[in-house]
């Protein structure tokens, strides 16, 4: 029982893919956030739909199921993806604190689609100095004492 239950969300996951691509939308991406066995946040590729490159299927629905929850905070939740999540996605899904990724396509079948993160995963592990990126310090001083500010300010909120 549990699996097919796995299984509705990850078809719906896979069905706003398929629709995003009928549409002209954006890219054969779809996710969902679940939540006690409830579909709380729904999410395609929007990213030239919208003209924004963090319009991730996960983000989308991320940031659907936050506004639904009213919280940043997603423990508790699963998420279900058409394909395994870019580094972009990946780090959104453990910020939000989802207690479980499932996913269909590997991102071997998203790279043979035209969809290679392959690159941005080499840029990781090089050092800073050789990424194609350049990537200058500056004015850490300044920035270290708004930390310290945190630090000590009692209306924080801790995430």
């Amino acid at each position: 029982m549990e699996k097919e239950i796995k299984r509705e969300f990850m078809g719906k996951a896979i069905s706003l893919a398929s629709s995003n691509v009928l549409s002209h939308q954006g890219g054969p991406f779809g996710a969902v956030v679940v939540k006690n066995g409830e579909i709380i946040g729904r999410g395609s590729n929007q990213v030239t739909a919208s003209n924004d490159p963090t319009a991730h299927a996960e983000i989308v629905a991320i940031r659907d199921a936050a506004r639904h929850l009213d919280s940043f905070d997603l423990s508790g939740c699963e998420i279900y993806s058409s394909c395994e999540p870019c580094p972009m996605c990946l780090g959104a899904i453990y910020w939000s604190h989802v207690d479980k990724l499932y996913y269909a396509a590997t991102k071997d079948d998203a790279a043979s689609a035209d969809f290679d993160d392959s690159f941005i995963y080499k840029e990781f592990a090089l050092p800073k100095e050789e990424r194609s990126i350049p990537s200058v310090q500056m004015m850490r001083e300044d920035a270290v004492k708004v930390f310290e500010e945190w630090v000590k300010s009692d209306s924080k909120i801790p995430y």
